[in-house]
């Protein structure tokens, strides 16, 4: 079953934490390098050093967006755009990933893409 939380299955298995400094890539370009992984059961999602184009802010991915694993080329891709990123809820350096409140309302951002994809 899909979940917004839950990487696919064809990546080879859950994201770990070997997949930290992997650059993500959206369908329109860089949006960062991962900085850390989620610490929340269940709530799996990527931390992102989005840099400049987000104000030097870091962004939020769940793993449920995440279309592909480059270990060669230290690339993750994402299904989202750097602007459907950037509308997700904001999100601060130092808020702490384990907020349930924040995490829904984030996964309601990301699932609301993945149903208007159909």
């Amino acid at each position: 079953m899909y979940t917004i939380w839950t990487a696919p299955e064809q990546l080879d298995g859950p994201l770990g934490d070997d997949v930290i400094g992997y650059d993500v890539q959206a369908p329109d370009g860089s949006v960062g390098p991962v900085v850390r992984l989620s610490p929340v059961p269940g709530f799996d999602h990527l931390v992102i050093d989005a840099g400049v184009w987000k104000f030097g802010r870091s962004v939020v991915v769940p793993a449920g967006m995440v279309t592909a694993v480059e270990h060669g080329e230290r690339v993750i891709k994402v299904r989202c755009t750097r602007e459907e990123i950037k509308d997700a809820p904001r999100f601060e350096r130092d808020q702490d990933t384990g907020d349930l409140f924040y995490l829904r309302r984030l996964g309601a951002h990301y699932e609301s893409l993945t149903a208007a994809a159909g």
